[in-house]
């Protein structure tokens, strides 16, 4: 991950080992602006394959923004997203998932909806039962399995959402604040998919105001403010001692005012 803060005050400083994976997603100088208004500017990141990487910020700072044009779901106005050294394009689109803060099921079992997101990706009728049967038992649904999906609770619905997600082998997870408004139990259980997918080789980009979770789940931080990369690092340290004077005001429970 490429570091680009907005404020650089003294801090100890830290001296990694070069990250040698491969570079899965990049984006150089990437913007957007809408109605006149810039609401993301020149943010240039590094998404490395196999980590988990968790961005933060305050209310409006562009979190869920920047993470659907990582998706592709929103074309950036400047600058561009490249997976693995290329333009991001459908097929590149097709190696990625994305679960929202709200879940999107169809009108259709637990199980269809399984079934409907697999046969999507191409996969035949005797893996996609195998596949089904897994994500069920690995989101504790499989006693749901023929309940309609919209009338799970909360955490079941975002469990199904996730488990759909992973059954398609995506290369990289989109994760926008999947835990908000959640119970404890349901929190931990999907937080364990998370980490259960990561320990499998899938790449993890994670949306959360949570820095209990970020915690658990991130190996790298990227924290914005007012649309902009204010800091990036290592979970442990941003969390702990930032450099930056807004992820500093965010760890303070402090209102960050630009000068």
């Amino acid at each position: 991950m490429r570091n680009m803060p907005l404020d650089t005050q003294s801090a100890p400083s830290v001296n990694p080992l070069p990250d040698t994976r491969e570079i899965l997603l990049e984006t150089r100088g990437l913007g957007f602006e809408t109605s006149g208004h810039q609401l993301l500017s020149n943010i240039d990141l590094q998404i490395r394959r196999g980590s988990r990487t968790v961005i933060m910020g305050p209310n409006g700072a562009g979190k869920s923004l920047l993470l659907r044009l990582l998706h592709g779901l929103i074309t950036p106005t400047d600058g561009q997203v490249l997976w693995q050294h290329r333009p991001l394009d459908k097929t590149a689109r097709q190696a990625q998932a994305m679960v929202f803060q709200r879940p999107v099921l169809l009108r259709r079992s637990a199980a269809a909806n399984l079934k409907f997101a697999l046969r999507v990706r191409g996969h035949k009728r005797p893996k996609c039962e195998g596949l089904i049967h897994q994500a069920l038992n690995a989101a504790g649904l499989a006693h749901l399995a023929h309940r309609p999906a919209r009338v799970l609770s909360g955490g079941e619905q975002q469990r199904l959402a996730t488990v759909r997600a992973l059954a398609c082998e995506p290369d990289l997870l989109f994760l926008d604040e999947p835990t908000a408004s959640l119970d404890p139990a349901s929190t931990a259980a999907i937080e364990q998919l998370i980490l259960d997918a990561n320990a499998k080789g899938i790449t993890i980009v994670l949306v959360t105001h949570d820095a209990g979770q970020a915690s658990r789940l991130g190996q790298d931080v990227v924290f914005l403010q007012d649309g902009r990369v204010a800091e990036t690092g290592t979970a442990g340290r941003v969390l702990t001692i930032p450099k930056s004077e807004p992820a500093r005001a965010w760890r303070d429970g402090r209102l960050y005012t630009s000068q």
